[in-house]
């Protein structure tokens, strides 16, 4: 992904900064692999980010 010099520095932390990256960056995430099929192939997927008991508060 490449940031084009006519676009304006983004205010937060968006993952893309316009539609042609979007596209792409979904490209990209129809290949990653779940957490399910990690383990099918005999690994450990990366641990939650967060405590699900806190994140349904």
């Amino acid at each position: 992904m490449t940031k084009q010099n006519n676009e304006p520095k983004r205010k937060n932390s968006s993952m893309v900064s316009n539609f042609e990256e979007m596209k792409e960056h979904g490209k990209v995430m129809e290949h990653v692999s779940t957490n399910e099929e990690v383990r099918k192939s005999g690994k450990t997927p990366d641990p939650e980010q967060h405590d699900k008991e806190e994140y349904d508060k």
